[in-house]
């Protein structure tokens, strides 16, 4: 049986919240932009963009990007245990 150590568990904890951040970072990427909209009776795009408007990320990369943070901390705590 594997025993698993303070600095193991420590270890595995970084990982999983750095995947989790990553992961929530990639479906970042394909959210369709809020000055975007699609009419699928003509089937085209039209573009409305103002400054006041845009929104350059969502919550989901923000947490995301706020997990992959704190992962990469306790990893790096981690190598100091």
């Amino acid at each position: 049986m594997v025993a698993f150590t303070l600095v193991d568990s420590v270890r595995m904890a970084g990982y999983a919240l750095a995947t989790l951040g990553m992961l929530l970072v990639f479906l970042e990427l394909f959210q369709q932009p809020s000055y975007i909209s699609y009419d699928p009776e003509f089937d085209s795009y039209s573009v409305e963009l103002s400054p006041s408007d845009v929104r350059e990320h969502t919550w989901i990369g923000r947490v995301g990007a706020l997990l992959a943070a704190a992962g990469f901390a306790v990893e790096f705590l981690a190598f100091f245990l």
